[in-house]
């Protein structure tokens, strides 16, 4: 018998139902409720930023509440189809060799956060490109908006008893109703903690106090630097998926291998931020038109 199968020291799992509301076939999952309440509260938040002057140069911010509206539907498509993709071919490529036709099953699960962010920004740069101002100044945006969904969707994965962590006799640590006999790491709270609460917090500092909108990209590689950092703190903490398990003798994640290149494309956004405009073509290029 494993050693922390009878600790009395384990919490008890909070009996949530996932299940919000249900009327008849009708239900209404707390998971969904998470997204939604993230991505509204994100809008709230983006817009607020975008039409607050002085929080941009004295050209002013290229980017309209209109565009966050248009831009909605790019990045529900860049979010499910790179979440997707990034599934497949980082998480369960074999088995989707073989199965080629449930690639688009979406509904059956397997989605991968750091496919789904390569496929919104992706989005990012068509859509800014074609409404002619920088892709770093949206994702400047989009990324400090993010935290709330992500936040909101990592207590949805708490509700849910799933994505839980590694077992350990730490005072707060729980048995999950999926998670078999042994108290668990609730490492689903450390990543609404560190990869919501604190790294919004952090943004939330540099926009607001320092003016970073106006050098585009330091936000967004602050994002980028900050969401890899707590991931691989957080993979130390988190059960690996069963089918990978641990790469490079039993401690490297999947997890930690796609964050690890985070760190320098974060970096290399901040540091080059200071060479760039909010706008696609320089400001005055914009002024004269």
């Amino acid at each position: 018998m494993h050693p922390l199968a009878n600790s009395l020291s384990a919490l008890s799992f909070p009996a949530i139902d996932p299940v919000l509301i249900q009327i008849g076939p009708f239900a209404v999952h707390w998971y969904g409720i998470a997204y939604v309440v993230g991505i509204l509260l994100g809008w709230m938040f983006a817009k607020k930023v975008v039409s607050t002057p002085d929080l941009w140069p004295a050209s002013g911010s290229p980017i309209k509440p209109i565009h966050l509206d248009d831009f909605l539907t790019w990045a529900v498509v860049g979010i499910i189809a790179g979440g997707r993709l990034g599934y497949v071919l980082f998480y369960n490529l074999g088995y989707y060799l073989a199965n080629p036709l449930e690639i688009p099953a979406v509904w059956d699960g397997g989605m991968s956060f750091h496919g789904g962010a390569i496929g919104s920004i992706v989005a990012m740069v068509l859509f800014a490109r074609s409404r002619g101002f920088s892709a770093f100044s949206l994702l400047d945006v989009i990324a400090a908006a993010s935290c709330f969904g992500i936040f909101f969707v990592r207590i949805a994965n708490f509700i849910n008893s799933e994505l839980w962590g590694r077992p350990s006799d730490v005072p707060w640590a729980m048995v999950f109703p999926n998670g078999g006999p042994l108290p668990r790491h609730p490492s689903q709270l450390y990543e609404a903690g560190l990869e919501g609460l604190v790294l919004f917090c952090v943004l939330a500092v540099l926009i607001f106090g320092f003016r970073k909108l106006r050098t585009p990209g330091f936000i967004g590689g602050t994002w980028v630097v900050g969401y890899g950092l707590s991931r691989i703190i957080v993979e130390f903490f988190r059960q690996p998926d069963a089918h990978i398990g641990y790469l490079a003798g039993g401690w490297l994640t999947m997890g930690m291998v796609l964050s690890l290149p985070m760190l320098a494309i974060g970096i290399w956004g901040m540091v080059s931020s200071n060479n760039r405009t909010p706008w696609h073509n320089s400001t005055e290029d914009q002024a004269a038109s």
